[in-house]
């Protein structure tokens, strides 16, 4: 029998745990109809849930002991680093990654496990066809990203691609020997490579609860995703850097040629105040951008863990 590791991250998750569990369990009851192929093995983490998420996930450990496992975090490390956790922890022959909110439909399992198994691809994807619950100015955003980051990366990451996802092992072992700190999932599971097959699904609302997403932390993840894997940024500062030095020095020259020819009248401080503006406020934007780099090396050189384990079984 073979099995097939889930990794769920949870925060703040205590009204939707049970209802994953029962929904992906009669997934597997189907999927093992004629006979007992496949085996799951639950690995949620606990991302530093202030609710009663951790004592949901003792329950069902005690309950499951063979098929169910958890990993509960010293705070709220973010989501990323609750992926790299689980999928270090996964042990199964197929490694899938899923919400706990029921957005991400167990019901595409059988159809995964069969493409992967039967059909010879490494990984099996998901795209939403609509966001639903977003409202349009986020989903405009969110599409918008994906179109920049196509344009500027050489990781092509398929527009509303989800992180729900199968894998095989040999295409988990590479994601897990990636060392960096700062990691953006979905850009590493294309980079990495291997034959990977995506399926559309309509989106689904979530099971309880609420998103604990907000507009800037998606902002800032749209931000990092980017810095991660394009250089493109810096080399943008670059060009308006030296595209304001040549204008500076035409406009030193042209001040120059007036003041021979006609004098150099007081009058006309405005405008170069405002010039001095525009050039402080692009030597300031360039520093961002290099600044957002720099403050990238520094976590990387620090080589602190990517989470850190309070409790486990």
């Amino acid at each position: 029998m073979r099995t097939v590791s889930l990794i769920v991250p949870c925060y703040n998750e205590e009204p939707s745990i049970m209802l994953f569990f029962d929904a992906v369990t009669k997934v597997f009851a189907t999927i093992n109809t004629d006979e007992p192929r496949y085996q799951p093995e639950y690995t949620f983490i606990d991302d530093g849930s202030s609710d009663h998420t951790l004592t949901i996930l003792k329950q069902l450990q005690a309950a499951h002991p063979e098929t169910v496992h958890y990993l509960s975090f010293s705070r709220n490390f973010g989501k990323e680093p609750a992926l790299a956790a689980g999928l270090d922890a996964a042990t199964g022959d197929l490694i899938a990654v899923m919400d706990v909110d029921l957005q991400d439909p167990p019901e595409l399992l059988p159809q995964m496990i069969d493409l992967i198994e039967n059909h010879g691809y490494d990984c099996v994807g998901t795209i939403q066809k609509k966001r639903r619950g977003q409202g349009r100015f986020r989903a405009y955003l969110s599409t918008k990203f994906y179109k920049i980051n196509d344009a500027i990366s050489e990781v092509h990451i398929e527009p509303n691609a989800r992180d729900y996802r199968l894998m095989t092992r040999q295409m988990v072992d590479a994601i897990t020997s990636l060392p960096e700190y700062n990691r953006f999932s979905k850009g590493i599971f294309s980079w990495v490579g291997f034959r990977t097959k995506y399926l559309t699904y309509e989106s689904q609302p979530r099971a309880a609860g609420d998103t604990h997403w907000s507009l800037m932390q998606l902002f800032n993840y749209a931000i990092e995703g980017i810095i991660d894997f394009s250089d493109v940024p810096l080399k943008i500062a670059t060009w308006v850097g030296g595209a304001s030095f040549i204008l500076a020095v035409i406009g030193l020259i042209v001040v120059v040629v007036r003041a021979l020819l006609v004098g150099d009248p007081v009058a006309g401080w405005p405008s170069m105040v405002s010039i001095i503006l525009l050039l402080g406020g692009i030597q300031l934007f360039c520093l961002g951008i290099v600044g957002e780099y720099i403050n990238k090396i520094y976590l990387e050189t620090k080589h602190r863990p990517k989470y850190i384990i309070k409790e486990r079984k």
